[in-house]
């Protein structure tokens, strides 16, 4: 609970910086503005947060992380297969939903696909990951973030965030949230035939 409040306290931190650095520098510039003013000087929160996000048609960050089963694992550049990144913790609920369609998805694709569970254990508790990998039967490796490091590169903001890299190691998609199994798929479909 404790790092629920530490995660909570750093969103709005970064809100409050987002808002004085974009509403006129901390004297709230867009109120006394008309209505065309104000919205052309306005940004959505998201597009501001993901500003410094890997975007899609740009190489995906290179990184190597330790799993779960102590084998390696490197990303960057070309690769045999697409590859679908999931960022996830044991402790939030969209990724407890949308793991059986992982694992059903990574089952179907496998020979045109890798899906890559990153966990980002700054945030969670290994034995809670040991048992949701358990839980829900993960087939597919599990990374280990232990220091945030790679969530960091991925300008990550929320979980689960599914990222869709191509086999000449280009970023498709980045995707904030989860999907429905049938949208996941189509997007993956799109990926592995490309």
């Amino acid at each position: 609970m404790r790092r629920h409040k530490w995660i909570l306290a750093g969103l709005i931190i970064l809100l409050a910086a987002v808002l004085y650095v974009n509403l006129g520098q901390g004297s709230f510039g867009l109120w006394g503005k008309g209505e065309k003013e104000a919205a052309a000087s306005s940004q959505s929160l998201t597009e501001l947060i993901a500003a410094g996000a890997p975007k899609p048609g740009t190489p995906a960050p290179s990184f190597t992380l330790e799993g779960l089963n102590g084998q390696t694992y490197t990303v960057g550049g070309e690769r045999d297969k697409a590859l679908l990144l999931n960022f996830w913790a044991s402790w939030c609920d969209p990724c407890k939903e949308e793991a059986p369609d992982l694992v059903a998805l990574a089952k179907k694709y496998g020979d045109s696909l890798d899906v890559y569970a990153v966990n980002v254990t700054l945030y969670d508790q290994l034995d809670k990951v040991k048992k949701f990998v358990e839980d829900y039967d993960y087939t597919f490796p599990v990374l280990l973030d232990k220091k945030e490091e790679v969530y960091r590169k991925f300008n990550g903001m929320a979980f689960p965030t599914n990222v869709l890299i191509g086999k000449d190691g280009v970023i498709q998609e980045v995707i904030i949230g989860s999907l429905s199994a049938k949208d996941l798929e189509a997007k993956l479909k799109k990926l592995t035939n490309s």
